[in-house]
């Protein structure tokens, strides 16, 4: 928003004050200022103040129109101008223009920017020859580099940041204070000669200091077989060569991660489609500043060994982000290797390794070396990840996890928060939100809770953010779940009040609110399960509602979940419950695809079980209804990762399939009965798994439009929200999107937050932001 009242003309000289808000410090923006002002010949002055940057500019007229005109128009590539607030001044005959200091209470707000990528010129520095950073692995700029990942308080200066210890060379504190130079205030900013180093350990070898051929050494390493642990931005990686089928299965086994499919990185974006069918969307996320894991589609015939991401016809692609990963592959494409898995330093569910002892001690037993550094990490952060989806008629931004390159930036509320807010989320997928104002702070990807050092690190960085962005919250929302530990910890913080909010409306309105809007809308929120307002475990819900309420108009049939939370890793069960309520009996003996996978008797005490209705209580689960889809097509009958059994049922579905199963909508329920009866006749009679999983897709997707658009109509709506975990199956929300749409309604689904739980805080905040006064 740009709001500008023309200041006076003074013998054709002017003076007008700007107050610019939005992301404008530790971007670089004072010194694009100062050169701007400097080219278009102006005098003044710009400082930092507590809500932005604060700048006043006299020259001639037509020098100021420019100067205004070009300020939100080209700045620098980190920051994100929101609002110009422009008044009239008396002209002073001030010539000269000069970065001012800030005062201190104005530091104490100021903004802390996400990490970045590395930028175009610190990238033809790192591999000029004649350049003193040739090969530096901390290469950094205004425009790029560290900043969550190393902040330890504010204001944000360099003693505050994780490289306090590394005193600046004359060199580079001349560019540090060179308003000319795009290194000025970069708190980041180091070369060889004053900067971190990278070392390499090998084993349990000495702890010796790094030298310029670590990087080198490393790649030899990976070209040949080994794993090595490589500590990034956010945390430890596990690296091998992506072609090499040996080191990959070897780094599975080690890792004790038996499926789920590893991310890759390559060099730059000609790399990635050396391996997967990159379209334009896609190709602007894999260049964008925060550099995300891309899901995209797999090469045919692409140099990646099979147990990189076993069933998935997608690969997890990003692009190196930092120096140290650009020098590192450019070394291993010199050795004949063209991608690395890339993959979390961890062992099965644990949280990332990010400090130096603990990722020695946990990743000693996986990595054959550490490629490491002496820059601390403050706050570990996962890698982001996206995919692309056609919904609305466009190419959209669909988050699976939002974290490195995106935190701690903000999302502006629909509803001001007039107290201060903190919403503690889920339990999988774990997140929190601070709010203050109109501004609120999704946390990054946290994890899932029940792992106790995960929930270490969620206690831990709630206070850390809080200290950043200056708020103290008095007011804590938090899951209706009596047992989520997110819900514990709002019970235990001390002198706050609190706000129960249910999980579905939790997701409609994170939808409702990224987008700008306050409701009403149909939601169509399909998850594995959240406490529902009767206590029962919800999971296939149809709500019309908005920020301040909402009301249950419909769901999914509710089927029984037999042994409760087991049923979710052994998806089995799942097709035993609604082969039941499809046949209106237990069968007593598995179905033909999971005989053989599932002990008679296992099966048989299930089905009693479901008889006497002991230990099953009923869902709604849209999540659990496709695990049951997925076991009767023999694809799984017990998982190792959440969502698994769904992921792989919607990877075999067969695109040119144009068939559908009837699920019946009416009074309210979506009725999925009629279409478990069809896919087991087409299973019966020979039908392959990819003709199956797309006709169930193409039901749930027609069945589920069907029934917004009822309801939408009856309620005089014109808009329908999709959430909820499930949304993440491309073909779903693609297929909802289009029917809606087509029936003229107008669709929203996530794109800067995930459908999954990670976007439950969110919600959360605006809800409590909606609902509650001061």
């Amino acid at each position: 928003m740009s709001t500008v009242s023309e200041p006076p003309v003074h013998r054709d000289r002017v003076r007008a004050r700007a107050r610019v808000g939005g992301t404008v410090q530790g971007v670089g923006f004072r010194p694009f200022v100062y050169r701007l002002a400097a080219e278009l010949e102006l005098g003044g002055w710009v400082r930092n103040d507590e809500r932005g940057v604060e700048l006043e500019v006299e020259g001639p007229a037509g020098a100021i129109d420019a100067f205004l005109a070009r300020l939100p128009a080209a700045p620098p590539p980190l920051a994100v101008v929101e609002e110009v607030h422009v008044e009239r001044m008396a002209v002073m005959g001030e010539s000269a223009f000069a970065i001012v200091p800030s005062a201190r209470s104005a530091d104490a707000d100021a903004l802390i920017t996400p990490d970045a990528a590395t930028c175009a010129a610190c990238l033809a520095e790192l591999f000029d020859p004649t350049c003193r950073r040739f090969r530096y692995p901390f290469v950094n700029c205004t425009d790029c580099g560290p900043r969550f990942t190393i902040v330890r308080g504010i204001p944000y200066d360099r003693s505050r940041t994780t490289m306090a210890d590394f005193a600046m060379c004359a060199d580079c504190a001349a560019e540090y204070d060179d308003p000319r130079d795009r290194r000025f205030h970069a708190q980041p900013n180091a070369c060889p000669r004053c900067g971190p180093r990278a070392r390499l350990l090998l084993g349990t070898g000495p702890d010796r200091p790094g030298d310029a051929d670590d990087v080198a050494r490393a790649a030899r390493l990976i070209a040949r077989g080994a794993i090595v642990a490589v500590k990034g931005l956010g945390g430890y990686h596990l690296a091998c060569r992506a072609d090499d089928e040996s080191a990959v299965a070897t780094l599975r086994a080690r890792k004790r991660r038996e499926d789920r499919p590893f991310a890759l990185m390559t060099r730059d974006l000609a790399g990635a489609r050396r391996l997967a069918l990159v379209e334009e969307h896609e190709a602007r996320l894999l260049q964008g500043p925060a550099r995300p894991i891309v899901l995209v589609g797999r090469r045919h015939g692409a140099a990646v060994a099979p147990s990189v991401a076993p069933r998935a016809p997608e690969l997890g692609l990003m692009l190196a982000y930092t120096p140290l990963h650009h020098v590192l592959l450019a070394d291993l494409q010199a050795l004949g290797g063209d991608a690395v898995v890339l993959t979390s330093g961890n062992v099965s569910d644990e949280p990332i390794a990010y400090e130096d002892e603990d990722a020695l001690e946990r990743l000693a037993p996986i990595a054959d070396a550490f490629l490491t550094h002496d820059r601390p990490i403050h706050m570990r952060t996962d890698d982001s990840v996206v995919r692309a989806v056609l919904a609305g008629g466009r190419r959209r931004t669909l988050p699976v996890r939002r974290s490195r390159g995106h935190v701690p930036s903000s999302l502006d509320l629909p509803v001001p928060a007039s107290r201060t807010l903190l919403a503690c989320g889920a339990e999988l997928k774990s997140t929190f939100c601070l709010a203050r104002g109109r501004r609120a702070w999704p946390s990054h990807h946290i994890g899932d809770l029940r792992n106790w050092e995960t929930l270490r690190s969620f206690r831990a960085a709630v206070p850390h953010l809080e200290g950043l962005l200056a708020v103290t919250p008095d007011l804590v929302a938090h899951d209706l779940h009596p047992d989520y530990l997110s819900t514990a910890y709002a019970l235990q913080r001390d002198d706050v009040e609190l706000l129960g909010v249910q999980h579905h409306h939790a997701h409609l309105a994170a939808v409702l609110a990224e987008h700008g809007e306050r409701g009403p809308a149909v939601g169509a929120i399909y998850d594995g399960s959240g406490y529902g307002s009767d206590g029962t475990a919800w999971g296939g819900e149809l709500l019309v509602g908005g920020l301040t309420g909402f009301r249950r108009a419909g769901h999914l049939r509710p089927v029984a979940l037999p042994g409760g939370d087991r049923a979710v890793r052994e998806p089995w069960r799942m097709a035993s419950a609604w082969l039941a309520e499809a046949t209106g009996s237990a069968l007593a003996s598995p179905p033909p695809a999971l005989q053989g996978r599932v002990a008679p008797e296992r099966w048989s005490a299930v089905a009693r079980m479901l008889r006497g209705g002991v230990a099953s209580p009923p869902t709604t689960s849209v999540g659990r209804l496709c695990d049951a889809v997925a076991a009767l097509c023999g694809l799984r009958a017990e998982v190792n990762y959440e969502g698994q059994a769904a992921i792989e049922l919607e990877a075999l579905a067969d695109p040119a399939e144009r068939g559908a199963y009837e699920i019946r909508y009416a009074g309210g329920e979506l009725d999925p009965r009629p279409a478990i009866v069809e896919l087991e006749a087409d299973l019966a009679a020979g039908a392959g798994v990819g003709r199956v999983s797309a006709r169930f897709h193409r039901g749930l997707a027609s069945a589920t439009a069907e029934a917004c658009v009822g309801i939408a109509e009856c309620a005089g709506l014109e808009l329908v929200v999709l959430a909820g975990g499930v949304f993440q199956n491309r073909l779903l929300v693609e297929g909802v999107a289009a029917a809606v749409q087509a029936a003229g309604l107008r669709v929203l689904t996530p794109e800067r937050l995930p459908p999954n739980d990670g976007a439950i805080s969110f919600g959360q905040a605006a809800i409590a932001a909606a609902t509650t006064g001061s």
